[in-house]
């Protein structure tokens, strides 16, 4: 993949959407401030948000037309564009870009037909799979019959596994005679979405997969977990045939139990929206995804959120899931500071993972996830995302799967 950084034409007339309505939507923040800031004192507040009225309200939904009828002579005259001009290779800086965006707001860019919205694939070195028995055996050179899945947490992609041009993932693979593929998903949609259809994908690549698999393991970080569980529940409930060959699950700094930037950032959404005048202003905080939103408590089903409003309070209501049976589970957490006690590693964790959220750890016992003793590890002194790349990590890692845990590593065959 080049180094340069590109501009595919479908960037631009999804950039394009995205202004005309970021504008549209911040029209409608400010008339609800203004309306507000009016009313006369003591006056009840309306359920629903008032429109300005008269000329004001004119000009707000002269705002709106104008710049909702610009917007579709702009995207009318790029969609006409776009096949003319082809498709541009990518970049690790363009894929980083997009998978921050989709992070924050794809489940609305999916819901909206975006360009910018991300479909979920399986991918090496950043290049789709096509999962046909034939076009993966010419793009995959010598498939293992063991498969290792990599996939990527909240705001991420496929390529951030690799750091200043190494890839620890794809060096375990090799040692341990296994083919690694890498999940490319829309991290802003429902986790419990994104599990549904990643299930479906991995049983059309066991289908598909060029010699029989007689194993897989998955290596997830951060919101990755929790996608990766919520597949396994599926997949259960579907009996497919992927979640048998199952034998191996490695949770890097896996929110389990939620992320306390997330409850804060639904407290904020609360404080807002107590006073009148401030409210319309929640509503900016509220543009932040489906993703993100289940990333409160660690919601894996879509009964946790289905019928609910997801920014209002109320609890951790989420369905209780055990990990898959049957799997040797491993869970990774990081203290972000050095040794302060166990009560300040516990409140600090990585800066974005409590410990106890990442090792499973519940003061309810029954969400309690179970993790044995001598499958736990705590990195000292390392940030949510300095625990892809440390050494002492992957060391970790390749000590479980390749030691006495599990099911014997597999022998490479000669080369060629």
């Amino acid at each position: 993949m080049s180094k340069s950084a590109h501009l595919h034409p479908s960037d631009i007339r999804g950039a394009s959407r995205l202004v005309v309505d970021a504008v549209i939507g911040i029209v409608h923040v400010v008339e609800a401030m203004h309306v507000n800031i009016a009313r006369l004192p003591g006056l009840p507040r309306p359920a629903v948000p008032a429109s300005a009225r008269g000329i004001t309200g004119l000009a707000y939904r002269s705002v709106r037309l104008i710049a909702g009828g610009v917007g579709q002579l702009l995207d009318a005259a790029l969609a006409r564009l776009v096949p003319l001009l082809g498709a541009n290779g990518s970049s690790p800086r363009r894929e980083a870009l997009l998978a921050a965006i989709n992070g924050v707001l794809g489940d609305y860019l999916a819901a909206a037909g975006n360009p910018l919205a991300v479909s979920m694939r399986l991918r090496r070195n950043g290049r789709p799979l096509d999962l046909d028995r034939n076009a993966l055996r010419t793009a995959v050179e010598r498939p293992s019959a063991h498969l290792l899945v990599m996939v990527h947490g909240l705001c991420m992609n496929d390529l951030q596994w690799r750091r200043r041009g190494q890839d620890p993932a794809e060096s375990l693979a090799r040692e341990l005679c296994h083919t690694a593929v890498y999940l490319h998903y829309n991290s802003g949609r429902h986790i419990s979405a994104n599990g549904h259809d990643l299930a479906g994908l991995l049983e059309r690549l066991v289908e598909q997969w060029p010699v029989p698999v007689e194993s897989m393991t998955i290596i997830a970080h951060s919101m990755g977990g929790l996608v990766a569980r919520s597949a396994c529940h599926y997949a259960g409930i579907a009996a497919m045939r992927w979640l048998g060959l199952l034998r191996r699950m490695v949770f890097i700094a896996t929110p389990h139990h939620g992320a306390p930037l997330e409850l804060g950032g639904n407290w904020v959404d609360l404080i807002l929206g107590v006073s009148p005048y401030t409210a319309p202003l929640a509503r900016l905080g509220k543009i932040r995804s489906a993703g993100i939103t289940d990333l409160r408590y660690g919601n894996l089903v879509d009964e946790d959120w289905e019928g609910r409003d997801r920014f209002a309070g109320g609890g951790d209501r989420r369905s209780t899931i055990p990990l898959p049976a049957s799997v040797a589970c491993y869970a990774i957490a990081g203290t972000s500071l050095r040794p302060m006690g166990d009560m300040g590693r516990k409140l600090l964790g990585d800066g974005l993972v409590t410990v106890d959220s990442a090792l499973g750890r519940h003061r309810d016992p029954r969400r309690t996830l179970g993790f044995s003793e001598e499958r736990q590890w705590v990195g000292a002194g390392m940030g949510h995302l300095e625990l892809l790349t440390r050494a002492k990590v992957w060391a970790r890692i390749r000590g479980w799967l390749s030691g006495a845990e599990g099911p014997d590593t597999p022998s490479c065959p000669p080369a060629d």
